[in-house]
């Protein structure tokens, strides 16, 4: 249950901030907090990430619910026999349905994070999607993990039977 946690502590965060900015700045309003660098600004998203596949609503809401249905069940696959992964499948959960939410209700997520690198604005984004992307960078590392680890589960059995081969 500790991942469900993890996951309802992502949404509530993701959501607490996005009603924060969305009840009190302006759509474009911005207030710096680190000179030019980083600034938080009120942005709504119509598309998925970068503002891709613009007004296609239903087309998110389909498949969050695949997506968040199996991130459930594999979640409750993984806990048993892991640690990492149902940790990175957990933010990817909390991420997933904070955003899901906003699109059902709104048909929008407001974004409020933006970073600018000299004359390279970064896009817009919000803690779910800070969520969502630390869950799949932590599911790839768990993932080359597996890789590496079974690999060294490999050669120690070849080793062990080279030895008692020679027994």
């Amino acid at each position: 249950m500790v991942y469900f946690l993890i996951a309802l502590i992502v949404f509530l965060i993701d959501q607490g901030t996005k009603y924060v900015i969305a009840t009190r700045l302006e759509i474009a309003e911005q207030i710096p907090v680190i000179k030019n660098f980083f600034i938080i600004t009120s942005h709504r998203n119509r598309g998925a990430a970068f503002g891709i596949l613009e007004g296609q609503q239903w087309f998110f809401i389909l498949i969050t619910v695949i997506v968040v249905v199996g991130i459930v069940w594999y979640l409750n696959k993984a806990r048993k026999t892991r640690k990492l992964l149902p940790t990175a499948l957990a933010l990817v959960l909390g991420g997933a349905v904070g955003n899901f939410l906003d699109r059902l209700l709104n048909g929008e997520v407001v974004d409020f994070l933006m970073f600018n690198f000299g004359s390279y604005t970064f896009p817009i984004f919000n803690v779910a999607d800070s969520c969502i992307v630390i869950g799949v960078g932590l599911i790839i590392l768990d993932t080359l993990r597996d890789m590496k680890g079974g690999e060294d589960i490999t050669e120690i059995k070849e080793s062990k039977e080279v030895k008692e081969g020679n027994e």
